[in-house]
């Protein structure tokens, strides 16, 4: 099979923010049908009505998409594809919201058996076999993730969580009879670093970048990357990202664990991060009452969030008014 673009298509250049798969599927044999139905599942496209399906317009997915076709056509069905955009702008949010929900549950389901890993983990004996049990269901499940990862094409918050407690777990497993868990050691601060992490704006990422700027590494330099497939330089720092050096830890934020791994003692970096770990995780673990409005205003530092609410609003109310004049005779 032939290897995947990662480069995103210029919706404003081809006419369309969507790429449509309309497949036409033979009545019999049914598993056909239910072949294809899977392999769309697989591949993240959300079906709309009339067996419409639906994918962000990039290269990788337009492929996908191709070797969809290829195989209906080989079972003897056929697929047109093209490119397209709605008039209707809630169907876009629509389609945003369905690709979300989508992906948040496939996370939320990783976690739940994540956290029962965890648990058998704290006993204190484990048989080997237990122990190889565990072992065999964390790799199953840090291939789940990958594969979830890789239809994540809003990159949707549930993903972070998520690394942290496989992350947890895969420290936790014993071997030759012994615990590597690994402690949350005070380590050195770096000098003149450079910190590598996700593109995207999220609130983790933003306050562990502050962190690092101002109570870490002044001098730190910083690099925004693909989440998927990037390889680090020898000298290069990740956080906030998958294997990173600093990222989640159990239920504990990126920016949490920066705070214990540098040795800040701050009482006032503590009350940070815990509206950080709240907003996050979205636990309400801590309750803290500035929470609701620090979420505002990381909300007002997302333009695109932010002129996405005002647009819609915008849009909303310029319907009630047109539903609200009189019609003429």
């Amino acid at each position: 099979m032939a290897k995947r673009s990662t480069k995103t298509r210029d919706p404003a250049s081809n006419g369309g923010r969507w790429v449509l798969f309309m497949p036409m599927i033979p009545a019999k044999p049914a598993s056909i049908r239910v072949k294809i139905w899977r392999r769309l599942q697989a591949i993240g496209a959300i079906g709309l009505r009339g067996s419409v399906y639906v994918l962000p317009n990039r290269e990788e997915c337009v492929e996908v998409f191709e070797w969809v076709r290829r195989e209906l056509r080989e079972l003897g069905g056929q697929a047109s594809l093209c490119e397209g955009r709605f008039l209707d702008q809630q169907m876009d949010d629509e389609i945003e919201r369905r690709f979300m929900e989508a992906r948040n549950a496939d996370y939320a389901e990783i976690a739940a058996a994540a956290k029962q890993l965890g648990k058998k983990l704290e006993a204190k004996r484990i048989p080997p076999e237990r122990i190889a049990a565990i072992t065999e269901q964390h790799a199953k499940l840090v291939q789940r993730l990958g594969e979830v990862t890789a239809i994540d094409f809003l990159q949707v918050p549930g993903r972070e969580a998520v690394e942290g407690l496989l992350a947890a777990v895969a420290r936790a497993l014993p071997r030759d009879g012994k615990d590597t868990g690994e402690a949350l050691e005070v380590m050195a601060k770096p000098h003149n670093a450079t910190w590598v992490t996700r593109t995207g704006v999220h609130v983790d990422r933003i306050a562990s970048s502050w962190l690092i700027r101002r109570f870490i590494d002044p001098e730190a330099q910083f690099k925004f990357v693909s989440a998927n497939g990037y390889t680090p330089k020898p000298d290069e720092l990740r956080f906030d990202m998958f294997e990173a050096e600093f990222t989640h830890i159990g239920d504990r934020c990126t920016f949490e664990v920066l705070v214990a791994r540098m040795g800040l003692r701050d009482p006032a970096l503590g009350a940070i991060g815990e509206i950080v770990h709240d907003l996050d995780l979205r636990d309400d673990k801590f309750g803290r009452e500035e929470t609701a409005g620090v979420r505002s205003a990381i909300d007002g530092i997302c333009i695109d969030g932010l002129y996405s609410h005002f647009s819609l609003r915008s849009r909303r109310s310029a319907a009630r008014t047109t539903a609200a004049r009189p019609r003429r005779a």
